[in-house]
């Protein structure tokens, strides 16, 4: 049974809960949060060098899928993030109704949307292309997407973030684009291990920015009302992502595989850039609360696909 759930998901529990048990402290913090850095810093030095140059080029001709899609989730989602944010601050902690905002402002997942517009009978060629687009534009534009909309709510959000951002995420992305002509071979080569060293980086960014948040008891920060409105909010975006993006597709009259790339790369969220990017933003007693929002909708997401690819096959 264990062997059936995601080994992202699995790692992601692991890190809360080893968080929770033996959370780093004191000392230990800046050391931690060091590794945690260098760790992002391998995890988008990797990502450079995997992503094909041509690739991207190749996939800019698809213009009727890709634009419409970026516009979707950088800015209907980001907007539907804002509107959560906004409308749940009288109701939910400061920082656990920005955390909507945060996770309205990240790009699509790669492996996941990929995969499940695969099973539903999508187009694979454009959902690689498409997932690895918007998370190649998500390093330039999240954070400051974040930055603008939240104003002066930043949690934290600081010019200092910006530039952390530049240093630990654009400059080894562009590393990686350079060396791709003597390292990109090693890569391929080595995919499982790269793999499993991507999942390892989040993992260790969630660790770190959970165990900030443990030793500020972030739960005594969230009442029960607030895990409520968490829960609610999470599924409120899950089904305007989901709906909304089926809809467009429709409405752009896009056929039934470019439809349900649409949908996978439209509707999901990446942990894989909400996590580092937010250890490298927010302290990690703010980046713990943060992420819950992204942590839950990651999850959720993941159940859901698998459902929603099923009944695509069946119909089609």
């Amino acid at each position: 049974m264990l062997s059936k759930i995601d080994p992202m998901v699995r790692l992601l529990v692991v890190a809360i809960m080893l968080a929770f048990v033996v959370p780093v402290q004191g000392e230990w913090r800046s050391a931690a949060q060091f590794v945690s850095n260098a760790a992002v810093f391998l995890l988008f030095f990797l990502n450079g060098l995997r992503l094909p140059r041509h690739e991207v080029m190749a996939g800019l001709t698809n213009h009727r899928l890709l634009y419409p899609l970026v516009a979707w989730c950088f800015g209907a989602m980001a907007l539907a993030g804002w509107l959560v944010w906004q409308l749940g601050s009288g109701w939910m902690p400061p920082l656990l109704a920005l955390g909507f905002l945060y996770l309205g402002c990240l790009p699509s997942t790669v492996q996941s949307a990929t995969a499940y517009s695969s099973l539903a009978g999508g187009n694979v060629a454009s959902s690689v292309v498409a997932a690895a687009l918007l998370n190649v534009i998500g390093v330039f534009v999240t954070a400051p997407l974040f930055s603008w909309l939240a104003g002066g709510q930043g949690g934290g959000l600081h010019a200092d973030g910006l530039v952390n951002v530049a240093g630990i995420l654009l400059l080894p992305f562009m590393l990686g684009q350079i060396a791709q002509g003597w390292l990109g071979s090693w890569v391929k080569e080595h995919r499982q291990l790269a793999t499993w060293f991507d999942r390892a980086s989040i993992a260790i960014a969630v660790y770190v920015a959970f165990s900030g948040a443990v030793e500020q008891r972030f739960w005594s920060r969230v009442d029960g009302p607030g895990w409520l409105w968490l829960a609610g909010g999470t599924a409120l975006l899950l089904i305007f992502a989901h709906g909304g993006a089926w809809l467009l597709g429709g409405l752009l009259k896009l056929d039934r595989p470019n439809r349900i790339t649409m949908l996978f790369a439209g509707a999901q969220k990446s942990i894989a850039m909400g996590a580092p990017l937010a250890s490298v933003l927010f302290p990690p007693a703010v980046a713990g609360v943060v992420l819950l929002p992204i942590l839950l909708y990651h999850l959720a997401q993941l159940v859901l696909a698998a459902p929603i690819a099923g009944r695509l096959t069946s119909a089609a």
